[in-house]
């Protein structure tokens, strides 16, 4: 399993913007120089795993929030508890309509990836 660095450059600015920190203020709280956040949020360069976690903690949110896309497994677990948080909060009826958009939306997406497939 690889890390997918843009996609974690993204998750790190995504947070860094939604904690309305500026990349100096960032920068501070994690000992480096604005350049070097700059470099990692245009995957530039690589982080280290002891920068993530400075970064982690000077945003507030956890490791995983972080390797959210960046990590296939992490991904999927998420788009599945979201995928439960949605159907926790649906009325019976409601979930059998979703469980009906889901099945006809599954169906098209895996045609239209067969022919696609054929055509290439």
């Amino acid at each position: 399993m690889e890390l997918d660095n843009e996609k974690l450059s993204r998750q790190i600015r995504k947070y860094r913007l939604a904690a309305k920190l500026s990349q100096e203020k960032l920068s501070e709280l994690c000992d480096v120089t604005p350049s070097t956040i700059s470099r990692i949020e245009t995957n530039t360069n690589n982080c280290s795993l002891e920068l993530l976690i400075r970064i982690a903690n000077a945003l507030n949110v956890g490791m995983d929030q972080l390797l959210f896309d960046s990590l296939p497994a992490v991904a999927d677990a998420y788009l599945t508890k979201d995928i439960r948080a949605v159907l926790d909060s649906a009325n019976a009826q409601e979930k059998r309509i979703i469980l009906d958009i889901m099945q006809i939306t599954l169906k098209t997406i895996r045609e239209n990836t067969k022919k696609e497939g054929r055509e290439n």
